[in-house]
């Protein structure tokens, strides 16, 4: 039992923590590409409108109560980095907080969209996911340890893009703004790339 969880656990740690997952570690720097260190409860809220999110899809396709296309999948989580990134791009100044503030009731927008984005992650998740449970007798421990392992690569690779962020706006003195562009303009690019491969592919 001990040793199934541990291999689900460490099966979730890396499927998201290694460059084969580039499109899902790059929706985490479109995500959180306009914060520091001392932006964390703000990330910590992000986050998790994103496991929430894609905790619902990964637990409905595992358990096959809903079925999608595997390439329309792919192709849909590079279309949540691209719109991740347009929404950095677009925005003027970065006022997101939860609860929102008084006048601010437009950044309920960006969880919504986290939470919305992370459904469609899930179902990417889902399709890793499935290709290794079909010995399985009990989907439980496997899906749970499956699932706490991708939180655990998350948390891991949000951390490293804090700390870049950190580094490059309070230690290098680059202009937040600057950065975000540059972070924001770097993922567009790629799911730019993405889509075009997956939509010819």
């Amino acid at each position: 039992m001990w040793s199934e969880i541990v291999v689900y656990l460490r099966l979730g740690v890396t499927h998201i923590a290694n460059f084969t997952a580039i499109d899902h570690m790059v929706f985490l720097l479109a995500m959180t590409v306009a914060y520091t260190w001392k932006d964390w409860k703000r990330v910590l809220w992000l986050v998790t409108a994103f496991t929430v999110g894609h905790s619902l899809t990964l637990l409905l396709a595992t358990l096959e109560l809903v079925h999608v296309n595997d390439r329309l999948v792919e192709i849909l989580i590079a279309v949540t980095i691209a719109l991740a990134a347009l929404v950095n791009i677009f925005r003027r100044t970065d006022t997101l907080t939860f609860p929102p503030a008084k006048g601010a009731e437009r950044d309920w927008l960006k969880y919504v969209l986290v939470f919305f984005f992370g459904l469609i992650h899930g179902l990417g998740f889902s399709n890793f996911l499935r290709s290794l449970l079909g010995a399985e007798e009990s989907l439980l421990a496997p899906l749970l340890s499956f699932n706490i392992g991708l939180e655990i690569g998350q948390i891991l690779i949000v951390a490293v893009l804090l700390s870049l962020g950190t580094l490059i706006v309070r230690f290098l003195g680059s202009r937040t703004r600057d950065w975000v562009l540059v972070g924001s303009g770097m993922a567009l690019g790629i799911a730019l790339e993405m889509i075009v491969l997956r939509l010819v592919g």
